[in-house]
């Protein structure tokens, strides 16, 4: 059957989003769209039943991150970022690239007990230009939504002149000289 012909309802609203989707239970993968498939090089067995962490770069920031949303969810328990993943598999197999990440927990008061999550691949609109280290990444998009290094320090758990310190490499690397012109370049579209 295509497309064009399967019935209209909420599954088929899943399986066909434009944008890759997620079932989890406990940060493992309950259910996924194609879409999500695709995005990260891999089949649903490669997927469902297994944890986040295979789309992670590391497993510090996977463990982070999940620190983050709990502490990062507002009151109706939504939470959205860009942050830079892994592709499972395929021919960009290890391929780091950037992705829009929303999503919401079931229970607020249970964060990782069950949520649905989003998937954006930004890779087309921008591409990672330098290696970059899982840190350095963390307050790249940190950056990018506007965050002081107060509050980037904040929500990483590490002091402001650290963040200091990062963001001067990151300046460095993209050779910028003003966090403007590095959130600039960070956000550069590929050419």
């Amino acid at each position: 059957m295509s497309p064009a012909t399967t019935a209209l309802d909420y599954r088929t609203a899943f399986d066909f989003a434009p944008v890759g989707l997620v079932l989890s239970r406990h940060r493992l993968i309950v259910d996924c769209n194609q879409q999500l498939l695709e995005m990260f090089g891999a089949d649903r067995e490669q997927l469902v039943g297994h944890s986040f962490e295979l789309l992670y770069p590391t497993h510090d920031e996977f463990e982070r991150t999940g620190a983050r949303i709990v502490a990062s969810l507002n009151k109706s328990g939504w939470y959205a970022d860009e942050r830079v993943m892994k592709r499972a598999d395929g021919p960009r197999r290890g391929e780091l690239f950037w992705c829009h990440v929303s999503g919401r927990a079931l229970d607020p008061g249970a964060p990782h007990a069950a949520g649905i999550w989003a998937f954006e691949d930004l890779s087309a609109k921008r591409q990672l230009s330098v290696d970059l280290t899982p840190r350095e990444r963390e307050i790249a998009a940190l950056l990018i939504d506007g965050l002081t290094s107060k509050l980037i320090g904040k929500r990483l758990g590490i002091s402001p002149r650290t963040v200091d310190v990062y963001r001067a490499r990151l300046m460095k690397k993209h050779g910028a000289a003003t966090t403007p012109e590095l959130v600039h370049r960070l956000l550069r579209m590929s050419a």
